[in-house]
């Protein structure tokens, strides 16, 4: 499947399908940091992930909300997305730790020393390499 990067939907649908991919964050000292993780999405292509509270990125994205996430570890097709990210905290915390739970059911997303993060994407890249040359189609949200 070769999503749409103009039709958050479309992004939303590949990550749910890959259900993981790799976030990258930049440490305080500038140095970089990525890090394999369970993938849920929204339709609006709003990406969660939950991380232990004493995770590297989790001190990263204190210092540095902006984060660049690649998914389609396996295949032809991918997708990258950068965009900020930010900590789910109060009723954002419920909607997204459940969203992330109905895709990972055994997660421990909302369980004491984990974090829920969301990425809101501003920029996804999809690179399909099942032609050649590959096509490559990018959009800004």
């Amino acid at each position: 499947m070769t999503p749409d990067p103009h039709d958050p939907a479309s992004i939303a649908g590949f990550v749910d399908a890959a259900g993981c991919g790799v976030v990258a964050t930049v440490s305080p000292d500038g140095e970089p940091e990525a890090a394999l993780v369970g993938l849920a999405s929204l339709e609006d292509g709003t990406l969660i992930f939950n991380t232990r509270e004493t995770a590297r990125k989790v001190e990263n994205l204190r210092a540095n909300r902006r984060v660049a996430v690649v998914i389609g570890i396996e295949g032809d097709v991918s997708v990258q997305v950068e965009g900020d990210a930010a900590i789910a905290e109060d009723d954002g915390l419920l909607l997204h730790g459940q969203a992330y739970q109905h895709r990972f059911p055994e997660s421990r997303a909302l369980a004491d020393g984990f974090l829920v993060v969301v990425v809101r994407p501003d920029w996804v890249r999809v690179y399909d390499a099942s032609h050649s040359p590959a096509v490559v189609h990018e959009a800004s949200w």
